[in-house]
């Protein structure tokens, strides 16, 4: 509830606060297949954009300062700006948790893109359905294909497994 309200102080937008709360059940069903703290899992989920929307130019870097001044875990931290490696921070992913983090959070917004093209939406949604939009590069073109290639061979997959894996998490 307290990182519910934190989001929400500084993300009024309805779709950074839908994409904060999708990222946070994605996070949670892997960490149940993973057997790991679901809670910890989905947290780190739910803040991962906490300074998008006011700070864009300065993402992940004021998302510091601003869970710092929180008293937030220092490993919630570090899996909240990881997630922006390569991108705005040089904070690398180290735990299995980063990883899929940084896999998965380009990931929601392509398949929630290609949902909403759908008339049955997410439901019945196939990765080669998934695959032919993630050629199209005009197509949800602020989601980065090199982010989610990169994500993928972070955790060890091929891009249709993260596919299948993040079509199941968003399912449930």
């Amino acid at each position: 509830e307290q990182a519910l309200a934190l989001l929400q102080k500084y993300n009024q937008e309805p779709f950074h606060i839908l994409h904060a709360l999708t990222v946070e059940g994605v996070m949670r069903w892997f960490a149940q297949q993973e057997g790991e703290d679901a809670d910890f899992w989905g947290l780190c989920g739910l803040l991962h954009d906490v300074d998008f929307e006011r700070y864009p130019e300065q993402h992940c870097v004021k998302a510091q300062e601003m869970l710092r001044d929180k008293d937030i875990d220092e490993s919630v931290i570090h899996a909240v700006i990881s997630h922006g490696y390569g991108i705005c921070i040089d904070v690398e992913p180290e735990l299995f948790m980063e990883k899929v983090l940084f896999a998965t959070d380009e990931l929601t917004g392509l398949i929630g893109a290609v949902a909403l093209m759908r008339p049955t939406g997410i439901s019945d949604m196939e990765v080669k359905s998934v695959k032919k939009k993630f050629k199209d590069k005009k197509f949800a073109a602020g989601c980065s294909r090199d982010v989610i290639l990169r994500g993928a061979e972070m955790c060890g997959w091929d891009l249709d497994t993260l596919i299948q894996k993040t079509l199941d998490a968003m399912r449930a």
